[in-house]
């Protein structure tokens, strides 16, 4: 039995444009542009299930998912990040995607029991998930573990300098002397970035309105959950 809202049947309906025609260069730009932004950091399991089904969704709003987590929070919950191209993400932007995702999810059915759907931002000391992510927030400091280990090493701590041939720049500030303090870490081969909480990436998270209310208890560990939630449905999706 499904748990929720009384009322009628909610439905969501969207329709993909059209690659251009009249423009080859130009649809060839917005192709390239697309590729180059998709997510380098995906999920496994059943969470690619739900990725794979709200993602579509949130994109033809105009938002972009960053990441599914399905953890065991209140039995079982479904954490969906998400945000403007921007970067910035609203209480109305989270309800707007929640009542879009919502009825697709009930519809494909991808999680085998009862389970709370949570909508957040990325928060301030957010994942990092797209080549773009690591340019937007270049000169701030990032954790970054890797799926295939860089010469012998898989983590990584160092401030973000950019993109170049398909690797992040991450600039080490804990190597000896006359070391390489710059290191080239593939894209590709990412298993888990996110930026470090610091006061200055609070303060300039404040400035461009992507910063909502910080946990108070953020943790230190690389795998802590620090993510500042903003709304969220509470009602469990079926029984």
């Amino acid at each position: 039995m499904r748990v929720g809202p009384a009322g009628s049947a909610l439905f969501y309906c969207f329709l993909r444009p059209e690659p251009a025609t009249n423009d080859g260069e130009a649809g060839l730009t917005d192709t390239m542009a697309s590729e180059r932004d998709k997510r380098l950091i995906t999920e496994n399991g059943v969470a690619a299930r739900v990725a794979a089904i709200v993602e579509p969704v949130i994109e033809d709003l105009g938002f972009n998912l960053v990441r599914v987590k399905i953890s065991s929070t209140n039995g079982c919950t479904v954490q969906i990040m998400a945000e403007r191209p921007d970067g910035t993400m609203s209480v109305t932007d989270c309800e707007t995607v929640s009542r879009a995702i919502s009825p697709v999810l009930d519809l494909e059915d991808p999680i085998p029991q009862a389970y709370h759907l949570e909508l957040s931002s990325p928060g301030i000391d957010r994942p990092l998930v797209r080549a773009s992510d690591f340019e937007r927030w270049s000169g701030h400091e990032a954790k970054i573990e890797m799926a295939v280990p860089v010469d012998g090493r898989k983590r990584f701590r160092g401030f973000v300098r950019g993109v170049e041939d398909g690797a992040a720049l991450i600039e080490l500030p804990d190597v000896k002397e006359g070391e390489e303090r710059l290191v080239r870490l593939p894209l590709t081969d990412l298993g888990e970035a996110r930026l470090v909480l610091t006061d200055e990436l609070i303060r300039e998270s404040l400035r461009r309105g992507t910063a909502p209310v910080a946990d108070d208890d953020t943790e230190e560990e690389f795998d802590a959950e620090s993510d500042t939630d903003i709304p969220q449905d509470n009602t469990p999706r079926k029984e």
